[in-house]
């Protein structure tokens, strides 16, 4: 059985051993709309190849599992609706019912690792939902960092979340957070939301280093690397925080549970911020992709398999 299908351009890398960043699907489904979607995604990829690496962005079309999405297979992602959209849970019932999806962080960890893709970027990752002592909504994205062996290179948890909380459940897990060239933890569109990052490194070629020490230390799971949004693109915290607590309660005003929690929140805030929170979500995203080409040209090189 053929598990995934790579692109063109990411079978040639596979097989030179190049450096190769995978990129999750549902951030253009779900995250923003059309055109501003495509824009996003073409330029994010454009970003990974002019730092070296291979761009492979990943999601399910027609039950098949690709890794890396030709130019006509994401302009046609960009603007398909009904997408479902997929976790551990239900990607391989997507799959086998032939269907179309786009992965959350923790469905494209799982198909880095079948690729033996080492390193992904994205925006932010899922957590522990406000509330959670109620509803017990903690994202998939939590565990599967505890166990595919990938670099996660993010803003941080999304800002909607209970940060506090997320920290935690990750420290629970044995997953290591890393705030990438500072001390506080960044908060999505925010650089620091007050919180110490329990670890910190100032470089890729540290980050890859620890990436093979835990793989040669057999540690299961992966790493998350929180990289904050650039200075010139950031919406501090003070001016976010109360802007997020009125998405937070119209999401609850609206009834809005499980999956369709953080498409709401997103909407929301991007009309609280008059389109804002878009353009610093593309730009945290443009970096995290830049920081993720890095440490896939570091891990290649230092892993020894780079051709």
């Amino acid at each position: 059985m053929t598990i995934f299908t790579p692109s063109p351009e990411v079978a040639t890398a596979l097989e030179a051993k190049k450096p190769v960043v995978a990129l999750e699907s549902t951030i253009i489904t779900h995250g923003m709309p059309w055109p501003q979607n495509l824009e996003m995604a073409q330029n994010v990829e454009e970003v990974i190849r002019e730092n070296g690496a291979t761009p492979a962005t990943i999601a399910v079309i027609n039950g098949t599992l690709h890794v890396g999405l030709t130019t006509e297979q994401l302009e046609q992602l960009a603007q398909a609706k009904g997408v479902a959209k997929l976790s551990r849970a239900d990607m391989a019932v997507c799959m086998a019912q032939g269907g179309t999806g786009a992965t959350t962080v923790a469905a494209t960890m799982i198909a880095a690792r079948l690729a033996g893709i080492g390193v992904f970027a994205t925006g932010g990752i899922g957590g522990v939902h406000k509330g959670a002592e109620h509803s017990f909504d903690i994202s998939a994205d939590l565990q599967e960092l505890a166990q595919s062996q990938v670099t996660v290179v993010a803003a941080g948890a999304k800002a909607i979340l209970d940060l506090p909380k997320t920290l935690e459940v990750l420290e629970t897990l044995g997953v290591p957070t890393v705030a990438f060239g500072q001390d506080a933890l960044p908060a999505f569109w925010s650089r620091s939301a007050g919180h110490k990052a329990p670890l910190r490194m100032d470089s890729a070629g540290e980050i890859a280093k620890a990436q093979l020490m835990r793989q040669a230390l057999g540690l299961p799971g992966g790493q998350l690397i929180a990289n904050p949004i650039p200075e010139a693109d950031e919406i501090p915290h003070d001016i976010m925080e109360p802007i997020i607590a009125r998405a937070t309660a119209d999401a609850e005003t609206h009834g809005m549970r499980g999956k369709a929690v953080t498409p709401y929140l997103l909407q929301r805030i991007f009309e609280l911020t008059e389109g804002r929170s878009l353009t610093a979500n593309i730009a945290l995203v443009l970096n995290n992709a830049r920081l993720g080409a890095e440490i896939a040209r570091e891990l290649c090189a230092l892993s020894g398999e780079c051709t």
